[in-house]
């Protein structure tokens, strides 16, 4: 061969070669395996909530405003910084919130359509006792974080061992509301009650945690009955309570029959010592709807604009963006601590894998408006909101403000303002 070829041989070599390297730098620019890099522009929220039906209050004025608005203050901020893409992300669920019609089966149904069609980030929790109940085993199932809203984990708490994806933020029945609302009788001097509670999961466990707590505290039940969710008339169900000379009357039951019992009271003139209304005794349109006759009510909650450092910048911030009406005084300051939660563990975390964050939130305290934040984790299991994190467990409307009226216990002082006993008469005009 001669020198001339040799040299156009070489050089054909070095050209090829370098080529090759060429080729495996740039790999390497995408991804060290070769493969494209991972990319992404936006978090994606899903939920299945109430739009319509008989639970759509809780999407006009429970969770539904809290978790818009929380994205909102998220997105104004940049979004969230995902050390994984090394980039803040905005938020979007448009386009992802389901209408569950408050039919439980729907729900459910949506659910797996979020997780395995759909594939969104974070799914929503859906409202209402019954609704946790059946959600939670999904959300386990696909290890989906779910950060609960509205409803209580009753039923479920010797479930939450084996559903490590549940986080409960709300207070409720035993906890820790029934067993104050027996203090809170025992302090002034109330010793007969009667109760009326709606035939569905959230009214049966409340009458049934209420009976215990009651006998333990002394304090005779007089009358327990139930009524249906589609009730028209508790007419003779209150004459009866009221025949029985209970000193107070509890409602374990929904907005819409709660309405109904406070409406009949009042065109009745049947008044009680002490009233406890259960969900819908705590939203802020109860004034505009019954107006001075609210005052003296108790409700199941609570808390108010007083009641951490961090709750008057969060009722201005709320009060900025929704009408009068919107809020609500068991759950909102519950709620905006536990998205407050969440977004921190999910910073932390540095990734949007639920199963890391997962185990962030189980293991870590932030800073979030109800202070010091955590949650009691059942072994390996699932979470509910530290009792030492509620801002308060019973309220009263007071010169129509809401106020805390808890007795002092070993969780802390949270009590507003002292209670009001016996409640007023119904005005008379």
């Amino acid at each position: 061969m001669s020198k001339k070829i040799l040299i156009i041989f070489s050089v054909i070599v070095l050209l090829v070669g370098g080529l090759f390297v060429a080729c495996d730098e740039e790999d390497d620019d995408v991804n060290g395996n070769g493969e494209p890099p991972v990319t992404k522009d936006e978090i994606i929220f899903g939920g299945s909530r109430p739009i319509t039906g008989g639970n759509a209050i809780w999407e006009e004025v429970g969770f539904g405003p809290l978790y818009r608005l929380w994205i909102s203050e998220v997105n104004a901020a940049g979004g969230l910084y995902i050390a994984e893409y090394g980039t803040s992300l905005p938020i979007v669920y448009e386009g992802y919130i389901y209408d569950d019609t408050s039919d439980i089966g729907t729900m459910t149904r949506q659910l797996e359509r979020l997780m395995t069609v759909d594939e969104v980030d974070f799914v929503l929790s859906p409202a209402s006792t019954a609704s946790l109940f059946a959600g939670a085993p999904i959300f386990s199932k696909y290890e989906y974080v779910m950060l609960c809203a509205e409803g209580g984990a009753t039923s479920i708490e010797d479930q939450l061992y084996a559903l490590p994806y549940f986080f409960g933020v709300l207070n409720y029945s035993n906890r820790y509301q029934l067993p104050v609302f027996a203090d809170l009788c025992l302090e002034l001097g109330i010793d007969e009650v009667a109760m009326i509670w709606i035939q569905d999961l959230h009214g049966i466990e409340y009458a049934g945690v209420a009976a215990t707590e009651f006998a333990n505290a002394g304090i005779e039940v007089l009358m327990s009955k139930s009524v249906p969710p589609d009730v028209s008339d508790v007419s003779l169900l209150l004459l009866e309570a009221q025949a029985s000379g209970a000193d107070a009357l509890c409602m374990f039951a929904y907005p819409d029959q709660n309405f109904l019992i406070i409406g009949t009271m009042i065109g009745m003139g049947i008044n009680f010592d002490a009233i406890l209304v259960g969900p819908g005794g705590n939203i802020s349109a109860l004034p505009g709807i019954f107006g001075p006759n609210i005052e003296g009510l108790m409700f199941e909650g609570a808390w108010n604009c007083n009641s951490t450092p961090g709750a008057q910048a969060f009722c201005d911030l709320f009060d900025s963006v929704y009408p009068p009406g919107t809020g609500d005084w068991w759950g909102h300051i519950l709620y905006w601590g536990g998205v407050q939660f969440f977004e921190q563990a999910i910073v932390e975390a540095g990734t949007l894998d639920n199963t890391v964050i997962r185990d962030v939130m189980a293991t870590s305290t932030f800073d979030t408006v109800l202070g010091p934040t955590w949650f009691d984790m059942f072994g390996d299991g699932g979470g509910l909101l530290a009792i030492e994190c509620h801002a308060g467990e019973i309220g009263q409307w007071q010169n129509m403000v809401p106020e805390v009226i808890d007795p002092p216990n070993q969780y802390g002082e949270k009590r507003t303002a002292d209670p009001w006993y016996p409640k007023p008469d119904w005005p008379t005009e």
